[in-house]
């Protein structure tokens, strides 16, 4: 016996599973479901179908690759959530193209903003400036700090790693290593 499938707004829940289990069914359900809210917010503040499409699809990818990461917690309804990602890409997108010329037209029903959104996509920016200034870094620092923050390692296995004479040897190292990526990640712009 096959299942009926459900073609309705799916629900949070749904969506989730749907995206971890590879779900085509629940990614077309979920763009059918709030599309036309992001086609009116777009059509509304100086865009057109083709841009709410693009920006629709650039908010699902965020939620895709947010839930596939497996670090996705969801503190408000999934809805609210791509209305939030939509409204910020649009507003990115329109002061690139330099056509925001005021406030946004939002609606009562959707303006619970997720600050928790917000200081996420900070963060995920710092941690790449911290990446890409750790690959510039280059060795031995690179391993050293690895070693040491990341694969918690004492500074006397990273003496005898590395060779050093002592474990005040190696500290003196970190430190220096730790000088260059704090100038490494505060030159990236």
């Amino acid at each position: 016996m096959s299942k009926e499938i459900n073609s309705g707004i799916p629900t949070d829940s749904e969506v989730i599973l749907g995206i971890l289990n590879n779900s085509e069914n629940v990614l077309k359900r979920l763009y059918l479901a709030y599309f036309p809210m992001i086609l009116q917010l777009v059509i509304n503040n100086n865009g057109n179908t083709d841009d709410a499409k693009d920006i629709y699809q650039e908010a699902i990818i965020v939620l895709y690759n947010k839930v596939k990461t497996g670090d996705f917690e969801l503190s408000s309804k999934l809805k609210t959530y791509i209305y939030s990602i939509c409204r910020r890409l649009w507003l990115k997108r329109l002061t690139q193209m330099n056509r925001y010329g005021g406030d946004i037209k939002d609606f009562q029903e959707f303006l619970v903003v997720d600050d928790e959104t917000e200081k996420n996509n900070e963060r995920d920016i710092q941690f790449n400036k911290m990446g890409s200034a750790l690959q510039q870094l280059g060795e031995p620092c690179k391993t050293i700090i690895e070693d040491f923050y990341i694969n918690n390692k004492s500074m006397q296995e990273i003496c005898e790693e590395f060779g050093y004479t002592n474990a005040d040897n190696a500290k003196t190292q970190k430190y220096k290593c730790l000088q260059r990526l704090k100038k490494l990640f505060f030159q990236q712009k």
